[in-house]
């Protein structure tokens, strides 16, 4: 999954129309490069990429009066299967750059469907969590270093807190929290 990918589209699906700058500005005004490996550089290529791959589109310049014209761009239809995609993939993810990007747009879904995609998550980062946890109990490997069971409590320390984190979204959305596409 391209987080980068999933963060663009949804920036120029929900503007309507949006240049490479605004994109980087938007994003970086989530501070997208605390939470994600997403650099400045990588979201400028992904505009132009997608561009070429026809999931965004160039229907003008916006004029502007503090620097030269600037190319927009638009999403289109392949573009929108491809954000649906990514954002349902993202939302499933126990890996936490993608599920942030895809908590960033769950929105754009209906609010049931959210729920079903957190529920799928959530399964999958117990399922880590169980195996971590038979990891542990087959120790020790004498080939291992001596910390690597602690680091094993780690990331069940963090599997755990993100599964707490999702079930506490599930409530939220079920209490009727935020406003989703349906609403």
């Amino acid at each position: 999954m391209s987080t980068v990918r999933l963060l663009v589209l949804g920036v120029v699906r929900a503007r309507g129309e949006a240049h490479g700058y605004a994109v980087h500005r938007q994003l970086m005004s989530w501070r997208v490069d605390t939470w994600t490996a997403v650099k400045p550089p990588s979201i400028y290529h992904a505009v132009k990429q997608l561009d070429r791959e026809g999931k965004l589109v160039t229907p003008g310049l916006a004029t502007s009066p503090k620097g030269p014209n600037r190319v927009l761009y638009r999403i289109t239809e392949e573009g929108q299967r491809e954000y649906f995609a990514l954002l349902e993939a993202a939302l499933r993810s126990p890996d936490i750059e993608e599920f942030g990007a895809g908590i960033a747009f769950m929105q754009s879904l209906p609010r049931r469907r959210v729920r079903e995609l957190l529920t799928e998550q959530l399964a999958t980062t117990r399922q880590i969590d169980a195996d971590l946890e038979e990891m542990k109990a087959q120790w020790p490997d004498p080939g291992a270093p001596p910390h690597a069971q602690h680091l094993l409590e780690l990331w069940r320390g963090v599997f755990r807190s993100n599964a707490e984190w999702a079930m506490d979204m599930r409530e939220r959305l079920a209490a009727g929290e935020f406003c989703f596409a349906e609403d």
